[in-house]
């Protein structure tokens, strides 16, 4: 029989930057400054068609990333995985936007999945009924309760008619009324052969739907087994672990934690994929080095954009030209100085061209420095006619 999914290897992982401006500096100089958690370290199995597959762990092992790779939207960092059919995720308020009101959710939701328009108008009234929200359905998302938003996530996901629905937690804020209305939906999906892939804390739910169980173990695969084994072992550690103090969980859960950090699978696996690559040639620091050039000389010219418009060079040289040294300065014609103003002062001709190199000057008509006839913009060029 075919698996309907198939996990080779799979690890998550996420990028930790101490600061944004770290982002940037790594994409320009190649250097590592990021810290990576794994989330998921190096998972494999295989769920088959008509299968009802439990997972269960502790808040922070990594369900709902597991969730999300199972749904397509993120990608794995290493591995593969092979998911044959059409998935659809429901979790509280998963793909609703606040903005919206519930109709306009649930034509955007229905679209997204594929359906057209026709299909959308005929289904509308019966995820309306399903949901069961009344008045509210034509309220923006944003003013729903958590429960409201699970009601309305898991009526549009069941009438798209997914070949493999996953239920992230959505159970857990409806009540028992909701509760056995979705169960008896998930029950004829399976009855049609659909893969459901059921994540929740309830061990009870679990038990009583699910075929097999998947332990999750701080982003590691503890157990995948039949439902009563794997419960049994889950309950016998939630028993151990919550008869220690507070500090010793805290200091197991950090434990446990460090080992995240750790990426001896996923390098394991880089090398596997890296051996039938062609040794580095010496010259390659040479074009790494001229590579970090250019990404940084295009930087800089979209930075000159933004700031001079659309043509940086020409905008540089129109903001500058009036510092920038001319070719030919133009002359300025000696005033006529009468002959009162050189017996009073001592004066030497000097009459040749000049740049003013102060960052703030004036030009004054009078020796007292009180009438100042214009500003003197530094680079300026000037004739210095005489100095006294």
């Amino acid at each position: 029989m075919r698996p309907k999914i198939v996990f080779s290897n799979v690890s998550k992982s996420f990028n930790l930057y101490k600061k944004q401006s770290d982002k940037l500096l790594e994409i320009i100089s190649f250097k590592d400054n990021k810290e990576s958690f794994y989330a998921l370290h190096n998972l494999s199995f295989e769920i088959f068609e008509g299968e009802a597959i439990g997972i269960v762990g502790l808040n922070g092992s990594g369900k709902s990333t597991l969730s999300n790779l199972l749904a397509q939207i993120i990608p794995a960092t290493s591995g593969s995985i092979d998911i044959n059919g059409e998935t659809s995720l429901i979790a509280i308020s998963a793909g609703l936007n606040n903005q919206l009101t519930g109709l306009e959710n649930i034509e955007l939701k229905c679209l997204m999945h594929g359906l057209k328009k026709e299909e959308v108008q005929r289904l509308m009234a019966d995820i309306i009924e399903f949901a069961d929200i009344g008045k509210f359905i034509n309220q923006p998302v944003k003013n729903y309760s958590s429960g409201m938003k699970s009601r309305l996530g898991f009526a549009i996901s069941i009438h798209t008619n997914p070949d493999i629905l996953i239920v992230d937690e959505a159970l857990s804020v409806g009540d028992q009324t909701f509760y056995e209305k979705c169960l008896n939906k998930m029950n004829e999906f399976k009855s049609q052969g659909k893969t459901i892939i059921f994540i929740s804390h309830s061990h009870s739910q679990i038990k009583e739907f699910c075929d097999r169980v998947m332990w999750i173990h701080f982003g590691r695969l503890e157990k995948f087994d039949k439902s009563d084994e794997v419960l049994k072992d889950y309950n016998k550690f939630i028993n151990w672990f919550n008869s220690l103090t507070e500090i010793e969980k805290k200091n197991y859960r950090k434990q446990m934690l460090e080992d995240q950090y750790k990426d001896e699978n996923v390098s394991n696996n880089s090398i596997s994929r890296q051996a039938h690559r062609k040794p580095p040639v010496k010259k390659q620091g040479n074009i790494l080095f001229t590579f970090q050039c250019v990404l940084l000389v295009l930087a800089v010219l979209v930075s000159a954009s933004f700031m001079f418009g659309a043509n940086p060079v020409l905008g540089i040289e129109k903001y500058f030209s009036e510092y920038l040294p001319k070719d030919n300065p133009p002359t300025i014609k000696k005033p006529e100085i009468d002959e009162v103003t050189i017996q009073e002062s001592i004066a030497e001709e000097i009459n040749f061209a000049g740049i003013v190199m102060e960052g703030q000057a004036a030009l004054y008509s009078d020796k007292d420095l009180q009438t100042s006839e214009e500003q003197l913009a530094f680079l300026e060029e000037i004739t210095v006619i005489d100095k006294s």
